[in-house]
């Protein structure tokens, strides 16, 4: 473990084998840092923090601090980040807001500069969060999400696995997994097909999964109608009933076609 002469650790913080904290850092009570993991210089991380093993905080993020909603009177709540995730400079990561409520980031996910992230978000793992991409209070990000730089998602909106969001767009409905979504608001623009095949999807799901969204999205039926039609039909890939079990829970409504 090294810590710098000039970082300031509180003795109630609890730190594992091989930590790093760069200089001017602030670590506070409660914090927990998992093996291996680094603290750039002048962060703060405070509250009732975990951060798993061997992840990387650059300069001057913030990690842990009171969550910015008016409602939040101090009540405990907590943040738990997982193993190998990197998080850029100026990151705000904020913990939960109600009494025993938490933020959670899993495992392996790159956080890039500048982003924030708000009281009571979920996200997954192998997630990438462009420059300044901006999540509100109670998003939840599925796996493997991109989300484009300058990205703003309104609170309690869900991003699907293997989607892919443009940058600079505005997101106000949930995002279907593996599509690809772009504009002002944003709209669907079809399937993320590079995503698909990165992650070794089959052909034959690939095809249904074109299929269903041409239903979904160009059929001009309602979401409704369009489920319905999905229910019939005689898929077989588990990314079909992923999909269609996304978007019937949905309560904000799901992004349309372009």
């Amino acid at each position: 473990m090294k810590i710098h002469s000039t970082a300031i650790v509180s003795k109630k913080a609890e730190l594992g084998k091989g930590v790093v904290v760069r200089p001017y850092a602030i670590i506070g009570d409660g914090v927990k840092i998992g093996v291996a993991s680094v603290i750039g210089p002048h962060c703060v991380i405070e509250g009732n923090t975990t951060i798993g093993k061997r992840c990387q905080v650059f300069n001057a993020a913030t990690v842990g601090s009171s969550p910015q909603d008016l409602k939040y009177k101090g009540e405990d709540s907590f943040l738990e980040i997982g193993d190998d995730n990197i998080i850029r400079e100026y990151v705000t990561i904020n913990p939960g807001t109600e009494e025993n409520s938490k933020t959670t980031v899993g495992n392996n996910n790159l956080i890039m500069a500048y982003s924030h992230i708000a009281h009571n978000c979920e996200i997954g793992n192998n997630c990438i969060i462009a420059n300044a991409g901006t999540l509100a209070g109670y998003v939840r990000l599925e796996d493997r999400v991109v989300v484009g730089g300058l990205v703003a998602i309104h609170q309690f909106t869900r991003v699907g696995t293997l989607s892919i969001i443009g940058g600079c767009s505005k997101v106000v409905s949930d995002v279907p997994p593996y599509s690809t979504c772009d504009g002002h608001p944003a709209r669907v623009y079809g399937l993320n097909l590079v995503g698909l095949r990165r992650q070794k999807i089959s052909k034959g799901s690939i095809k249904e999964l074109s299929h269903a969204f041409k239903i979904l999205f160009n059929s001009g039926l309602t979401v409704g109608s369009a489920l319905k039609n999905l229910s019939e039909e005689k898929y077989t890939s588990a990314e079909i009933s992923h999909l269609i079990n996304f978007i019937k829970g949905s309560k904000r409504g799901v992004c349309r076609h372009r």
